[in-house]
């Protein structure tokens, strides 16, 4: 498979650019001039942890986006890299994900958006979505006890975490519980073993979004990908 094509790019967002990256997946001559059914956006970790658009989490799920054809934008929040602003605690991370994703809607009119994140970018996906309205929705870990989560609606598409039952970031029970109380049942992959950022076992990360996005995993199940 050939790599994308990475272009750098400053976006309006609500307090001032957004640094960002947006990949464009390697295609035939024939087919360079379609626009795309859809576009991807991923959110990064706790800004205040080092998290950026260059986690290796965040790149293996943007990756598998672009892998399934679709172009996808990783994002510094605000206060992050080249991005303006400081950190608001979730809320104004969730102005900056919906500011992107208004840019890909803009420049891929009609395209149907595809929404992940990790860590803390997982739990402001899962806020954004409610506004958002994505066709797909990936939560890697998701960051339900760092972030406000009170009063935010369950996302309504089809939407899938994949969660590691060692982390020590995170709490696993804490995700799941969270999980079973939403209206709408995401699939749960938990990942025997797996601490917080997958080291060792980026490949299944992947493998399990992938499987997902490609519909071959039932909607609303739990299910665990043996070692």
């Amino acid at each position: 498979m050939k790599p994308p094509r990475a272009e750098r790019a400053r976006l309006a967002g609500p307090v001032g650019e957004i640094e960002a990256l947006v990949e464009i997946p390697a295609v035939d001559a024939a087919a360079a001039g379609a626009a795309p059914a859809r576009f991807g956006v991923v959110c990064h970790p706790h800004p205040l942890y080092g998290g950026t658009l260059d986690n290796k989490v965040v790149y293996t799920l943007a990756r598998a986006f672009v892998e399934l054809g679709v172009p996808t934008i990783r994002f510094n929040f605000r206060g992050v890299g080249g991005s303006a602003g400081s950190y608001d605690e979730g809320r104004g991370e969730t102005a900056d994900a919906l500011a992107v994703i208004a840019y890909g809607r803009e420049r891929w009119p009609g395209g149907a958006l595809w929404l992940g994140g990790f860590s803390f970018g997982g739990a402001v996906a899962v806020r954004a979505a409610a506004q958002a309205q994505p066709e797909r929705l990936v939560a890697v870990a998701p960051g339900i006890t760092r972030v406000a989560m009170e009063g935010v609606d369950s996302p309504a598409c089809p939407w899938l975490i994949v969660q590691g039952e060692a982390d020590d970031v995170i709490d696993p029970a804490a995700v799941l519980d969270w999980a079973k109380r939403q209206s709408v049942a995401p699939t749960v992959h938990l990942l025997p073993g797996a601490g917080h950022f997958f080291h060792g076992r980026l490949h299944e990360l992947r493998s399990a979004v992938l499987d997902f996005l490609s519909s071959r995993k039932s909607p609303g199940a739990i299910f665990a990908n043996q070692k």
